[in-house]
């Protein structure tokens, strides 16, 4: 197999840690490859070869461990690409739609997309996320990450990061969400109702800050004993200590 053979779409997934401010990489935590490819090549042979010709070839070795995920073509055989295999297209701007600047954002756009496109689902559920943390007064400011592999329901990743405003250090965080969300797109779609025909008011002012959207109302949240009890106490200073939780 020669590399005219196949069209890659490769993503790389980094764990860090926050040193006074800075974010140091420590190691690869997953590898995602999906390529389309001509139909006579099994799966076996694509997956060897581009875990040789490809993954080893581009990600130095001091950064993979034993513990690095692969996703390898998750979803089998990808022959049909491009619009005949794919509807959903980046559409409106994707910053006026969500926060201006101010937050981060994942790159894809929501209008045009279906909610089973993590670029959508994903985002509202990541805001829901937020604003369920910050309403439930265990951080004043937060920004959730979540990441995803084609074929793959479960999120490779999730960080929560708190820009020093809790109590709880981010892993404390991350449990809760993981307490309380189910983060995988079926479910993302079925508690957020998201096959509802409801998006017309996008139009005006975007996606979030509209009330009557179910992903703007916080969830009341499950904590236990020990984290309420430390969440009211002193937040630690910003950046003092983060490491980036998967």
């Amino acid at each position: 197999m020669g590399f005219s053979d196949i069209r890659l779409y490769f993503q790389v997934t980094i764990e860090y840690t926050f040193d006074g401010g800075a974010c140091l990489p420590r190691r690869v935590h997953t590898v995602v490859l999906s390529t389309q490819h001509n139909p006579e090549i099994t799966m076996e042979r694509l997956r060897r070869e581009l875990m040789e010709k490809v993954v080893k070839f581009v990600i130095p070795a001091d950064i993979m461990d034993e513990n690095t995920i692969f996703h390898l073509n998750p979803c089998g055989s990808f022959i049909t690409g491009g619009p005949m295999g794919d509807a959903g297209l980046t559409g409106r701007k994707i910053i006026v739609d969500t926060y201006g600047g101010w937050g981060a954002h994942g790159g894809g756009a929501f209008s045009g997309k279906d909610p089973t496109k993590v670029d959508r689902s994903a985002a509202y559920a990541a805001r829901w996320v937020a604003k369920s943390l910050v309403k439930a007064k265990v951080c004043r400011r937060c920004l959730v990450q979540v990441s995803y592999a084609i074929g793959v329901a479960k999120p490779l990743s999730v960080m929560v990061f708190s820009f020093g405003t809790s109590a709880l250090e981010e892993h404390e965080l991350l449990q809760i969400v993981n307490d309380n969300f189910d983060l995988r797109p079926g479910k993302i779609i079925k508690e957020l109702n998201l096959k509802r025909p409801m998006y017309q008011v996008t139009a005006e002012n975007g996606h979030f800050g509209h009330e009557e959207f179910p992903w703007e109302r916080p969830k009341p949240l499950r904590i236990t004993p020990e984290l309420l009890k430390k969440s009211k106490g002193r937040p630690k200073a910003a950046y003092e200590s983060g490491a980036i939780a998967h």
